[in-house]
């Protein structure tokens, strides 16, 4: 009987030590999880003038704090109570290399339903908005 009884005591021991050692240990090594911020608008580019229905491109020039930010998308802002666009910068969680950012460029694009003027506001500081006019016909 005290053979079992040590028998039992062994093995329950061996389970325990098998399932504290196969823990995970790892939580510390997450990867890294990258960053958005939100970019400043030097310039927009596009036609004045549009048709209803048609789509317009604009090319939106943009400045990001370091070379390795990447386009992430266009998003809606408020400044005080006026409603515009910015545009969001994913940058790495990495360390960047790369430190003297280039001007970067991406493309809005609107489909106007109705004939009137439409004003594209894109963030360029913290307090005021770039506007680009456009008069549909």
């Amino acid at each position: 009987m005290k053979s079992f009884r040590l028998k039992s005591v062994l093995v329950v021991l061996f389970l325990s030590i098998a399932f504290v050692s196969c823990s995970n240990d790892d939580d510390n090594d997450k990867t890294p999880v990258p960053t958005t911020k939100a970019a400043l608008v030097t310039e927009i580019k596009g036609p004045a003038t549009g048709k209803v229905n048609d789509e317009l491109s604009y090319e939106v020039t943009y400045v990001v704090d370091n070379s390795c930010a990447e386009f992430d998308k266009i998003s809606e802002v408020t400044i005080g109570s006026v409603k515009g666009l910015q545009v969001i910068a994913k940058y790495p969680a990495a360390v960047c290399t790369q430190q003297v950012p280039e001007p970067k460029k991406t493309v809005y694009k609107i489909k106007p339903t109705a004939k009137g003027t439409v004003e594209i506001k894109f963030k360029k500081s913290e307090t005021e908005f770039l506007t680009q006019k456009v008069v549909i016909e």
